[in-house]
């Protein structure tokens, strides 16, 4: 049988995900701060597997704690795969350097950029002593590889998971691992990230009123959408190891 582990699953890509995943028959484990309802009806509904575990990862000590559980729990099972979706990601703090504030930074790169490498660094260790093959899909933006002023921490943070995922994947082919991870990139998408954007200032950030237009102009992709595309490439197609994958593509494929 396979596992997913999803963060950030109670919102957004995070739930769409979930969602496509439970229709699959996959059993789901949720981790974020609160849980969704909804997901835990779909899941009794279907008779499915399903856990939802809270965690705060901007805390590296809680990280540890939680997956680690996690990873005993799941690994006990001799599962076929375990599907890591490092899906949660902040946007904050969108602010110009000279102007930023430390706390922000600082749970940006640990939601971002450390809590993906702790988690996927702990699944992978796990995995040498077992049979059970891990997919990391670790979910990047466009903003890795385009500077945009007020998104300096953003974009720092996204270009690092970048490089973790593809130097990751030469190492685990070293190894002669099964195991694959690869970087998504899902596009502008009409999620609370957007919100967040959009209340911001332009001082701050250059390019608000381009924003406020993919909003008033219906440009936003839906999450279910992209969702779908993601599930089709991990499950049904042959993921490269760590090949970054942009929605664009898997859309035009």
């Amino acid at each position: 049988m396979k596992y997913a582990i999803i963060t950030g699953a109670s919102k957004g890509l995070g739930e769409s995900i979930a969602k496509h995943l439970l229709q699959e028959q996959i059993a789901v484990v949720s981790v974020s701060r609160t849980e969704n309802e909804e997901l835990k009806n779909i899941a009794i509904s279907k008779g499915m597997d399903y856990k939802h575990i809270s965690c705060n990862l901007s805390l590296e000590t809680e990280i540890q704690e939680v997956f680690m559980e996690i990873a005993h729990c799941l690994f006990e099972k001799n599962p076929t795969e375990i599907l890591l979706f490092n899906n949660a990601g902040v946007i904050e703090p969108i602010q110009k350097v000279g102007n930023l504030d430390q706390t922000p930074i600082i749970r940006n790169i640990k939601v971002n950029l450390i809590a993906p490498i702790l988690i996927t660094n702990l699944f992978l260790s796990k995995a040498q002593l077992t049979n059970t093959k891990v997919t990391v899909i670790n979910v990047t933006s466009g903003a890795a590889v385009r500077s945009i002023e007020g998104w300096s921490v953003y974009c720092s943070s996204k270009a690092g998971l970048n490089m973790f995922t593809q130097t990751t994947a030469i190492e685990q082919a070293e190894l002669k691992t099964e195991n694959t991870i690869i970087g998504f990139s899902p596009g502008i998408m009409d999620t609370g990230m957007q919100e967040t954007i959009r209340s911001s200032s332009e001082a701050a950030f250059k390019e608000l009123e381009k924003f406020k237009e993919f909003k008033e102009k219906n440009l936003l992709l839906e999450t279910d959408a992209v969702a779908s595309r993601l599930i089709d490439l991990v499950l049904r197609g042959t993921p490269e190891s760590g090949r970054v994958y942009h929605i664009k593509e898997l859309l035009e494929s």
